[in-house]
């Protein structure tokens, strides 16, 4: 049986993947990655979803939007905030998703590194 190995991927992709991920591993942030998967929203409709302090929403968007995850476009006074696209809502419902399943993580399984 042959057996195929995955495609090799740069040092810089690879650190880049590792950036978008650290990015996205905070609840809020995960949280505000579901409520942009929905559609579009301003600063103070996330801080009303979330029940989170306006300062905290502001600090996990500059996160994300330096990350490139999410883009913000201003309306009058208001930003707009948006993802950038949806490969990211998929990595992020994928490992709500995995954890709501009984995932390893969920149950405090951890495996070691090869």
């Amino acid at each position: 049986m042959a057996t195929t190995s995955a495609p090799r991927r740069t040092a810089g992709t690879l650190t880049a993947a590792g950036d978008l991920l650290r990015a996205l591993a905070a609840p809020v942030r995960i949280a505000i990655v579901l409520q942009l998967r929905e559609g579009e929203r301003c600063v103070h409709e996330l801080v009303d979803a979330l029940a989170v302090a306006q300062p905290l929403i502001s600090q996990h968007l500059r996160v994300l939007k330096s990350a490139g995850v999410v883009h913000g476009e201003r309306h009058g006074r208001e930003v707009m905030y948006r993802l950038v696209d949806e490969h990211l809502a998929h990595i992020v419902v994928d490992a709500v998703t995995h954890v709501e399943e009984g995932g390893s993580a969920a149950r405090g399984e951890h495996r070691e590194e090869a």
